[in-house]
């Protein structure tokens, strides 16, 4: 059962100073999106934040794509 009470803003300060750490933040953005205990809130944000990297991920690949092939394409 989830936790639907606020969160207060030293709950935020934590949350997001153990995302800032890396490869520890991305793994731990997977286990309060989809654990059973964590708050709603914080829930909703994890799925989203990895929602953005996911979004990043691909265009960041889309637009390196588009530059090497331009790149190639010039030789």
């Amino acid at each position: 059962m989830s936790d639907n009470k606020s969160m207060s803003v030293g709950d935020w300060f934590i949350t997001m100073l153990i995302t800032a750490i890396p490869l520890v933040g991305f793994i731990m953005l997977f286990v309060w999106g989809f654990s059973e205990g964590t708050n709603e809130s914080k829930k909703n944000w994890a799925k989203a934040t990895l929602l953005f990297y996911v979004l990043f991920f691909v265009l960041y690949f889309v637009f390196l794509g588009s530059l090497l092939g331009g790149i190639m394409a010039s030789y």
